[in-house]
Formats: structure tokens, sequence, C-alpha cells
């Protein structure tokens, strides 16, 4: 018997050091709270973030925990990549944004417009994004492709139009070893836009340091109409073709 319960607690503990060891080197699971990503990410997304594609640095591991300095076996984020971030004013909260702005980059909001090194980046109006509100009835926002100079296309939404609090800015110059980050619900999103300095909590440039992977792909998105405890509900709250999808 005793022999059978510590084969029980040996195959609980290995279990646990696999699984730590996947989550800090290769995949994390994180769920998207707000809706400062959408159209790309919805609240109720859950998805999969790949912990190799920046190298590891202090901010892979549980808790911060690993005493390194740095980043270990690096690669430079592309520009358009979605990434997870902790939050620079902490250290602690996980961030979701876009990657525009890369090291000795200027770069600058104006009228709506992003602007990287003085040249507007091309958009293309489509189709309007149907978003819901508060109070469960949908209303049609602004939503524009996109297109960055490397060719990276991805949706985004102007929901106030081109005169929002975040739409026109300062020219930021990124500092070496940091990067620019926007959400693409443009006019709800705090990012790189709102700089990171005393009395303004804001997010400010990114350091590489800080950077926890690039985000690869959703496996589950729910609309949060059926809680955990209302399994009856679970079906018509999911949104299934959102299962399994890239994230570009």
């Amino acid at each position: 018997m005793k022999s059978s319960l510590w084969e029980t607690i040996k195959t609980v503990i290995f279990a646990v050091f696999i699984a730590l060891i996947i989550r800090t080197a290769a995949y994390e699971p994180f769920n998207i709270p707000s809706g400062s990503m959408i159209p790309t990410l919805l609240v109720g997304d859950y998805l999969f973030v790949s912990k190799f594609s920046y190298g590891y640095s202090r901010h892979s591991f549980p808790l911060s925990a690993a005493p390194i300095s740095g980043r270990i076996f690096g690669s430079e984020p592309k520009r358009g990549d979605v990434a997870v971030f902790k939050l620079p004013s902490d250290n602690e909260t996980d961030y979701i944004k876009r990657i525009v702005g890369l090291p000795g980059e200027k770069i600058q909001v104006r009228r709506g417009r992003l602007y990287i090194n003085d040249k507007i980046v091309q958009r293309q109006k489509i189709d309007p994004f149907a978003m819901r509100t508060e109070s469960g009835r949908f209303v049609a926002v602004t939503r524009y492709v996109e297109t960055l100079p490397n060719g990276v296309a991805h949706e985004i939404l102007e929901k106030d139009g081109d005169s929002g609090p975040l739409d026109n800015t300062p020219i930021y110059t990124v500092p070496k070893g940091h990067y620019f980050a926007m959400g693409d619900n443009r006019d709800n999103s705090l990012d790189s836009r709102v700089p990171n300095r005393p009395g303004i909590n804001g997010v400010g440039f990114v350091p590489a340091e800080n950077l926890v992977g690039r985000a690869e792909v959703l496996f589950f998105s729910t609309d949060g109409s059926a809680s955990m405890f209302e399994p009856w509900g679970w079906y018509h709250a999911a949104r299934l073709k959102r299962f399994f999808q890239g994230i570009k």
C-alpha cells in the first residue's frame, strides 16, 4: 500500500515537473481579459504563447523568479508580431499588444494615422466591425486593414474616428533594446503611446527583457454568456469558429 502511494506521488511530481518545463521553455496558455486587441483578439479568447520565440529572460519563468539578466538565446521580434510582455511599470502584469516600432525608429500618430520614420503606414477601409457593448447590443465600428512596412497586414478599429485621445501624439524615438507596442483597438488601448513615468500610469517603451513570448494560436474562445457552473450553456457560449486559429 505504501509502495503504491509513493508511486502515485512520484507520478504526480513528475507530471507537474514536465508541465513546468513545457510552460517555461515551450508554450504557455494565456486568456484575453480586455478588448484592446479587438478585432484580432476578443475578450474570452484563450491562446498559446511560444516562449522560445524571443529567447528567455527572468520573465520566462514562473513569478519571474530566475536569476537571469537580459535574455539568453534571444532573437528580435518582427514588426507586426502579437507579443505578450510584462508591463514595464510593475514587471508583473501581463500585457498583449502588437509590435509596431523597432529600436532606433521614430513613431508618431497624427490624426489617427500611424507614422514610422515619418512615413505614413497604409490602411484600407473595409466593412464595419460589429462590436458588442456592455448593454448587450451591437454597434458598427469603423474598421481598416493596416499594412506595416514589412508587409504584415492586420485589422484595426477606430471607434472614435481619427480624433480619439491617443490619435495625435509626439514623436517617440524607440531606445536601443526596446520596442513600441500598440493595440489593434486603437481608441481603447493603453499602450506605448502613453508614457511610463511618474504621475502617468502608462506603458511606454517595452524593454526586450520584458518580452514573454509571441502569441501563436487560439485554442478556445467563449463569449462569456455561460459560466463554468452552467454546462448547459457552454456550447452556445463557445465561439467554435475561433478554435485553433493562427494569430496574425
